[in-house]
């Protein structure tokens, strides 16, 4: 009996210990919904595991779980105030997201992320601690010093497909000869011309962000990290090192979405990790997807852009082609119409992933975002894309080359483009066949993706920054990627050689001359 109790709390106290949650500070302070799902969903799954979360976000929410402390950067939300989007420059095509707006806009939600008060206290509380840092990358490095102050590893996590900006982080520029970019529109096989535009659009960008932009960064860094630092007793680290210290590149991507892009050993693909259990419907709209014996078309701009504002005559112009469906178009706008006919229904927020988990829908119209592409992906309805910017032509491009959808331009013209779009997704079983396969390559992988981030979480802090995953890219100068080095090296043993060679010729040729003479 004195064995057993003794063996029972063996157990116990091993696992106590063996369960002891680590301490992670998870950063989102991209005011858009869309990146705080991503957030959402890294939290969510950490918290499963038993881990202790503080959570950086503009969008708290009431949450009952112990383990999780929200600090709220709503006014971030305030920084987005003058940039709306309108519909009228998107059709005529003018800019609207190029590298200095980017640029400006994410120095302001930075400046607004620092200066709250919270998160001040936290960088300023000498005993807070963690073990890891989470963080999205959104076109600005800064970030980077939280691990700086807590002293820990930290996990960059990337919104979009890879691309040679954020590789780079972690490894090198990936190849524009081979390898498409989320920020420009044309995806492989490129032709010699665009090859040629894709190599002077990622030198250009590089230039100017040196230039530019890299000493705006470095002193904002330094003006906010190292008084922090001096307080502890530490140095702050460069900018140009620290910021290249990840330990690993959690990315919004798969295959099946994007492209077989070369990647590094810590890039770790976790697309789809934010997709929880479906929740059961709203009874109305179960209702109403029940009852839809042709079939639901789901629409939606998503969470940035307004279906409301749509200009008048292309929003009268829709709502008569939905209307003229046999199928139950579910429309998510933000406002309520009048005199809509039978089959149209509008809904101010829509349980996305439920609606396309539905049997009955069969075609969702969607601005092309990678999290609606990676839902319809996941849940295996086909897509017609309405791209506006950044990474969304990309996307639709994707799925278009893949078979599992259309792409419809933002024009003067949308209406009957989206009227023949939908007709031809409807009428041609080929894009639901398409999208079924490419779910399961979608779905079958060694382990599910929330599983997979967890993991590799854990293994961070085990291995103290998983060092042996850096790779040896990241400190090697350019020139020396390319043997420029060398190259050099081979011409000039070539030209001493040749010069070399020149001069016993001419002087073999006048020890002749004078023989002769």
């Amino acid at each position: 009996m004195y064995f057993g109790k003794n063996w029972i709390l063996f157990i116990l106290s091993y696992m106590l210990l063996g369960s002891e949650g680590l301490k992670i500070l998870v950063l989102f302070p991209i005011p858009a919904r869309s990146h705080c799902n991503l957030g959402d969903g890294i939290v969510r799954h950490l918290l499963k595991a038993g881990h202790e979360i503080t959570y950086i976000t503009p969008f708290p929410d009431e949450n009952a779980n112990p383990n999780l402390r929200q600090i709220s950067v709503a006014d971030n939300l305030k920084a987005l105030v003058g940039r709306q989007f309108d519909f009228k420059s998107f059709i005529k095509s003018e800019p609207i997201m190029d590298q200095e707006s980017i640029f400006h806009l994410t120095m302001n939600i930075l400046k607004k992320t620092m200066e709250n008060p919270d998160v001040l206290k936290l960088l300023n509380d000498q005993e807070e601690k963690f073990d890891v840092v989470i963080m999205e990358w959104m076109f600005t490095e800064i970030y980077c010093g939280f691990s700086a102050v807590f002293n820990c590893p930290f996990i960059w996590s990337f919104p979009y497909e890879p691309n040679f900006v954020g590789l780079s982080l972690i490894d090198e520029a990936t190849s524009p000869a081979y390898t498409s970019n989320v920020l420009y529109n044309d995806i492989q096989p490129s032709t010699f011309t665009q090859r040629a535009i894709m190599l002077y659009k990622q030198i250009t960008y590089r230039i100017k962000y040196k230039l530019f932009y890299e000493g705006i960064e470095n002193d904002l860094y330094e003006s906010i990290f190292k008084p922090i630092l001096e307080k502890r007793g530490r140095v702050l680290p460069p900018y140009s090192e620290l910021k290249y210290n990840a330990s690993l590149m959690f990315g919004n991507s798969h295959v099946s979405l994007g492209e077989a892009t070369r990647l590094p050993q810590n890039y770790i693909s976790i697309a789809g990790h934010y997709i929880d259990d479906v929740k059961p419907l709203p009874k109305d709209l179960q209702d109403i997807m029940d009852n839809a014996k042709d079939g639901v078309i789901y629409f939606s701009l998503g969470s940035n852009l307004k279906s409301k504002d749509i200009p008048a005559d292309m929003k009268d112009g829709l709502i008569k082609v939905f209307g003229e469906l046999k199928q139950t178009v579910i429309w998510k706008f933000e406002e309520e119409l009048s005199n809509l006919p039978k089959n149209v229904h509008t809904i101010k927020w829509a349980p996305q992933s439920s609606i396309l988990a539905h049997p009955n829908c069969l075609l969702f119209i969607t601005h092309g975002g990678l999290l609606s592409t990676t839902e319809a992906v996941h849940f295996a309805v086909p897509l017609i894309g309405i791209p506006f910017f950044i990474d969304q032509n990309f996307n639709v491009n994707q799925y278009v080359k893949k078979g599992v959808g259309l792409e419809v331009v933002l024009s003067e013209n949308l209406v009957e483009d989206l009227k023949s779009a939908i007709h031809v997704i409807i009428n041609d079983s080929s894009y639901g066949k398409k999208m079924k396969e490419l779910s399961f390559v979608y779905h079958h992988r060694p382990v599910p993706p929330g599983k997979e981030l967890v993991h590799w979480v854990e293994h961070v802090v085990k291995t103290d920054g998983a060092l042996y995953y850096r790779s040896p890219a990241l400190w090697m100068p350019w020139y020396q990627k390319m043997f420029l080095d060398l190259a050099a090296l081979i011409a000039s043993i070539a030209f001493i050689a040749i010069y070399a060679l020149s001069l016993l010729c001419n002087r073999k040729r006048r020890i002749e001359k004078k023989k002769m003479s």
